[in-house]
């Protein structure tokens, strides 16, 4: 149960916090329009706050569930379980130095207030799929109580957990969009979305192997497919394991890249109305072409070097590409993007 009277300083606090939190989601809330981009930034920050319990490695599994199922019933409008219980349950948890992301766990409350002030239809569009990703987790966590950290077996269950942290995401995305959206374009979008957000979880899964292992203590990269390199997964970010890990990594790779060609479709049914821009889903598909083409050529440093990313001059030209054009032909720029650094002097040639 959601209280309080919100305001409109809860909807500029989720905003400053999201700068902190993800770099790939504030420029994507940067991008879209009002009144779009409160309600994308403080939905991304609700389900932030169960990812961030999700990844604690200091906390035991069965505390993570209850404080997951907690959560879920603070977001159930039939339950009258306050944010000020879940408030008190987490405070013993908050670490020292847990930087942005635990800031917003501790400050659940503004979240939450800032939700209460969005429109109805927005709410609506929004909630189940924020709850399917808190009970998702919550579901992982228990699956995996007693690996003290997640161990993903399958290929299967890699793609199931990669649904409930960035499918639901995606579906709402979609409810959001699909309110002024016809029937045709509404379910190409639904056909879709899937794609899109398995497309940039598994770039993530696969760009952060060595600090989802030594921050978290989680193993995304499928137990089956290390196993078949001969890798235990305890001993995913082994030196001597360099060159066996790298092959996963590129197997992951693969696998998002199957879903590339849906995600550009999921951005051609888009609607740019409400404050949606082509801009702000573009860009992430664009970024996520560039990971893959470094993770392709030099997946060992993911190990080596403790990830891999495109550089910022990359970024910078992407985004800058979209500042000038409303509109820029995206299978070139994903032909190029594949092909090589799509820096400011690809970008003006």
């Amino acid at each position: 149960m959601i209280a309080d009277t919100p305001t409109d300083s809860e909807r500029e606090w989720c905003h400053d916090a999201l700068d902190g939190t993800s770099r790939t989601f504030a420029i994507t809330v940067d991008l879209l329009d009002e009144p779009m981009a409160t309600q994308i930034c403080v939905s991304y920050l609700l389900c932030r706050i169960a990812d961030t319990i999700e990844d604690a490695g200091h906390i035991p599994p069965a505390t993570q569930s209850t404080l997951l199922r907690d959560y879920d019933r603070v977001l159930d409008p039939d339950d009258d379980h306050t944010v000020e219980a879940f408030e008190h349950a987490v405070e013993p948890w908050l670490p020292d130095d847990g930087g942005e992301d635990w800031r917003v766990v501790a400050n659940a409350p503004r979240v939450l207030r800032a939700f209460e002030s969005l429109a109805p239809d927005a709410r609506a569009a929004v909630l189940d799929p924020i709850r399917e990703l808190v009970s998702g987790m919550a579901l992982f966590v228990e699956r995996h109580a007693d690996t003290d950290g997640l161990r993903i077996e399958t290929i299967e269950e890699l793609e199931e957990y990669c649904w409930y942290a960035a499918g639901t995401v995606g579906t709402l995305v979609t409810n959001l969009l699909a309110r002024d959206a016809g029937p045709e374009r509404t379910r190409r979008l639904r056909e879709t979305d899937r794609s899109f957000s398995l497309l940039l979880q598994l770039v993530n899964v696969a760009k952060d192997v060595s600090d989802d292992y030594r921050e978290e203590n989680n193993v995304y990269l499928p137990t089956e497919w290390l196993r078949a390199e001969d890798v235990d997964p305890e001993n995913v970010c082994e030196p001597s394991n360099t060159g066996s890990v790298a092959r996963v990594i590129r197997r992951v790779t693969d696998r998002a890249e199957s879903y590339a060609d849906d995600a550009r479709r999921y951005l051609a049914a888009a609607p740019e109305t409400n404050g949606n821009t082509l801009a702000a889903w573009a860009v992430p598909y664009l970024l996520a072409i560039g990971t893959l083409r470094e993770l392709d050529a030099r997946a060992e440093d993911v190990l080596r070097e403790g990830g891999v990313k495109i550089s910022r001059a990359e970024v910078l030209a992407i985004v800058g590409q979209f500042a000038t054009d409303d509109n820029p032909p995206l299978e070139r720029l994903r032909t190029e993007i594949e092909a090589q650094p799509y820096d400011l002097a690809v970008a003006e040639s």
